[in-house]
């Protein structure tokens, strides 16, 4: 049974914990890197693991970054007013469908997806806020370091992107080419800015604006 209102003050809940007591019996839908996710008109997905990439296309046929969802995050076409708009699972990811009518019946769960909202709005704004560097370069920086902020994990070579983003994800966010972000990467690890790992994921080296110290 879905969660319902009750008459004591409930303690905020992270939302997948959450979604775990109330929906136990409720199979997590696996999704692979690189897979489009199908959307509805009457159905949020809330994501249970990995990142999926919110996008949108223009007539041109280019396409931008609208979002990243993470952990815990919703999406769905209920969500937004644009279109084209598209989710695509940029790591593999495990997702759950709810339908507005179970939503709509939980204030509880309401809450908890307001709340998961707020940070969708935070980054949105975030990204937005990226056009406003007129050098590509700084556009770049300043977006890894929002990438950092969202999906870092502090490790003792620094700030390391939880997902492998490719250059064309970069391109696409901050409104340039993916020749342009290659060259780009190039550079900032020549200035030992950033590396890659093993794995090819990024690491920042604990810029200060992140607020992290060096393990």
């Amino acid at each position: 049974m879905p969660p319902t209102a009750t008459s004591e003050v409930l303690a905020p809940q992270d939302l997948r914990q959450l979604l775990e007591e109330y929906y136990q019996e409720r199979t997590l839908i696996p999704y692979q890197a690189g897979q489009n996710i199908s959307l509805q008109p009457d159905e949020i997905w809330i994501v249970g693991r990995g990142v999926v990439v919110l996008s949108t296309l223009y007539q041109s046929g280019d396409e931008a970054l609208l979002g990243l969802a993470g952990p815990a995050m919703p999406f769905g076409l209920p969500l937004t007013a644009i279109a084209p708009y598209q989710a695509t699972a940029l790591s593999d990811v495990d997702v759950m469908r709810l339908t507005m009518v179970e939503i709509e019946s939980s204030p509880l769960l309401q809450h908890e997806i307001d709340r998961q909202l707020a940070r969708r709005l935070r980054q949105t704004e975030a990204l937005l806020a990226l056009s406003g560097y007129r050098r590509v370069e700084e556009r770049l920086r300043q977006l890894l370091l929002l990438l950092a902020q969202e999906m870092g994990q502090p490790t003792p070579d620094g700030i390391r992107l939880s997902v492998r983003l490719t250059h064309q994800h970069l391109a696409n966010a901050i409104g340039t080419t993916r020749v342009t972000v290659t060259r780009l990467i190039g550079q900032l690890r020549r200035e030992k800015w950033l590396a890659l790992d093993a794995s090819r994921h990024l690491i920042l080296h604990y810029p200060a604006q992140l607020g992290f110290a060096a393990l």
